[in-house]
């Protein structure tokens, strides 16, 4: 399980996983960052490979636990 010494997320993958936090879909991300679809969902993707989670909720949670967001 990764450590919080080992998780370091950008600013713009803890944002997207605040506005997964509010039940926002990527598209809805998209429009509110002004940044295409497949960018949250890239970001989205780096994160959970960071925190070695498989889902958007867990990543989110982890995140949280950790105190990333």
């Amino acid at each position: 399980m990764a450590d919080v010494q080992e998780v370091v997320l950008s600013e713009r993958e803890r944002e997207c996983l605040r506005w997964i936090e509010q039940g926002k879909s990527s598209w809805e991300i998209g429009v509110i960052l002004n940044v295409s679809e497949n960018t949250v969902n890239f970001h989205v993707k780096n994160a959970m490979r960071k925190l070695e989670t498989t889902s958007r909720t867990q990543s989110v949670v982890k995140a949280r636990r950790l105190g990333l967001i």
